[in-house]
């Protein structure tokens, strides 16, 4: 039954891969890792935060995939790093585990996850991170205090491309990145992407495969301009630049 499931300890392979990203835990870390697994996972069952149900999986999936960041976090300035869309803490909670050394700000509209985030905050002393109940597009408005001011923004699972990059980019600063962990489309999504990206000034300057994705790499280049995010709700309506390539691909 589900009740008697352990997500406390991580399979033999997780080490194997841990080894192969060339990550090394300090004293505790594997630990929380696994209490934050059981928390996710006891409130799994009164709310919607993960498909998965199975303990392996979740280490494989879900913490493997969060940590795949880590390089990336340590190649760049990131002391200050924002996760857009937390829902269940994914790839925020891990990472903010492993790399104590960086603040955190987990961002999260919908008020119950924001509260489950903040339980496993207090419940894991995690004093580098903060919760902030709030829409991205309100959020990374004109004026408001997160708007420019994180060196790296992740995000998983938030949406595609020409959406995710107007909720995420105006929230790094000039010279910051977005992270983001995308699937096996992660090529053509840059494709589509290319008109909002302009708009927002800024550019894919990597990606990286990893075991369960790839992670896309984007620089900001300039300032955002001023109208961008648009009101909540009208990214996910109307992507930058979509209708443009729905044309084009329409044409014979």
């Amino acid at each position: 039954m589900t009740d008697s499931l352990d997500y406390s300890c991580p399979p033999a392979a997780f080490d194997q891969v841990v080894e192969a990203m060339g990550l090394a835990f300090d004293p505790g870390e594997r630990d929380k890792l696994g209490r934050y697994l059981q928390l996710l996972y006891e409130t799994n069952k009164q709310m919607n935060l993960t498909a998965i149900r199975d303990p392996e999986t979740a280490w494989m999936r879900h913490v493997t995939d969060s940590l795949s960041l880590v390089p990336v976090l340590a190649s760049v300035e990131s002391s200050r790093i924002i996760d857009v869309g937390s829902g269940g803490g994914l790839p925020g909670i891990p990472l903010s585990i492993v790399t104590p050394d960086s603040r955190f700000v987990l961002l999260e509209a919908t008020g119950k996850k924001a509260a489950f985030l903040q339980r496993v905050v207090d419940e894991l002393s995690l004093e580098n991170v903060r919760v902030v109940a709030d829409r991205a597009e309100t959020a990374a408005s004109h004026g408001s205090a997160h708007r420019a001011a994180f060196d790296v923004v992740v995000a998983r699972a938030v949406g595609p491309l020409p959406v995710l990059v107007e909720l995420t980019v105006p929230l790094a600063t000039v010279g910051g990145y977005v992270v983001a962990i995308k699937g096996e489309r992660a090529s053509q999504e840059i494709q589509d992407a290319a008109e909002a990206m302009s708009i927002l000034r800024c550019e894919v300057v990597d990606m990286i495969e990893t075991q369960t994705g790839t992670i896309v790499i984007i620089r900001k280049n300039k300032a955002t301009p001023r109208s961008y995010p648009r009101r909540p709700g009208e990214p996910k309506r109307k992507p930058l630049g979509v209708e443009d390539i729905e044309d084009s691909r329409g044409q014979t």
